[in-house]
Formats: C-alpha cells, sequence, structure tokens
C-alpha cells in the first residue's frame, strides 16, 4: 500500500496508551533478536504509557495511521528524535521513512542538525538516512546486563554546528 495513504498527525493524550503498546508490540516482537531479555524489557518500560503521556504534554509527539489503526509513531523534541516504531506488520513498506521525513523537516525549521539514540535494529536505517555515529553511550541494566547504544547526528541544513546533544 502507498504510504501516501496515511495520515501523520500529533498524538492527543488519549492516544497515550495505544502509543505504548504499538511500541512494547514492536519491541517485544522484534528486539529478541538483537538483545537480550533484560534489555527488551527495559525499553518497554522506558517507553510505558506514563512516559508516553509525559512527551504528548510536552508537545512532539505523532502518530501513523492508516484506515483508522495506528501503526507507527516518533517523536521529536527540539532537535532530538526518538520513540520511532512501527508496527511490524507494517514494516518494509516506507513508513519509517515516511515518520523520520516528517521528523527530520519539522525540526529543520529551527536545528541545523538532528540527534538520535540508536538501537540495534534502526542503525542500518539510520546510516542510510545520512545519521552518523558521534559516540556510544551505556545503559547498565539489572543483573549486570548494560546495554551500549550509538549517539547518531544527521546535518539538515546549511553547516551543522553540532547538533545539542
Amino acid at each position: 500500500m502507498p504510504v501516501d495513504t496515511v495520515d501523520f498527525r500529533a498524538a492527543e493524550e488519549i492516544h497515550a496508551e495505544q502509543i505504548a503498546a504499538l511500541v512494547e508490540r514492536t519491541v517485544r516482537e522484534i528486539y529478541p533478536q538483537y538483545y537480550r531479555q533484560e534489555i527488551v524489557d527495559a525499553f518497554c518500560r522506558l517507553h510505558g504509557a506514563d512516559a508516553v503521556l509525559e512527551d504528548i504534554r510536552r508537545g512532539g509527539v505523532y502518530g501513523l495511521w492508516r484506515g483508522g489503526g495506528l501503526i507507527g509513531t516518533g517523536t521529536r523534541q527540539g532537535n532530538r528524535i526518538a520513540r520511532v516504531y512501527v508496527d511490524p506488520a507494517h514494516q518494509g513498506r516506507g513508513y519509517g521513512s515516511l515518520i523520520m521525513d516528517r521528523l527530520e523537516a519539522e525540526a529543520a525549521r529551527s536545528c541545523a542538525a538532528a540527534w538520535l539514540e540508536a538501537s540495534l535494529p534502526a542503525c542500518l536505517l539510520y546510516e542510510h538516512r545520512g545519521y552518523r555515529t558521534v559516540r556510544h553511550d551505556r545503559w547498565p541494566l539489572e543483573n549486570g546486563v548494560v546495554l551500549v547504544y550509538e549517539i547518531m547526528e544527521k546535518t539538515l541544513r546549511g553547516e551543522n554546528k553540532g547538533a545539542q546533544i
């Protein structure tokens, strides 16, 4: 199905649980191929309904709807892009790229560069979009498990004076 048959719009408070459920469903289906269970569980906690609701109240949380159903989401706050997820049943159809196109266009209005924290499943997508790794960070979890992840940056317009990471 072409991506132009979808509706990308700002999420409202009533969408918080729906967005959190989409993120959890996606993480639980995809991330075990890349990460230990402690990391999968941590991602689900990080993007739970309370966190989504808080971000909606701050502004910058978007949903991608098709046929009335939520199929993807993304968040932008300043020049930071976060929580970009597409339901597994709709992956591979360009919806993730559509979400990123919209978030980057919004960020480019006021920022020369965007940055994000990349999970392993998304690193290649971001590299293909022109992001480059500027550093790595660590997130210690339970049972001695440590998540190492990439901080990535992309120039959106003009000379990159560096993202505010």
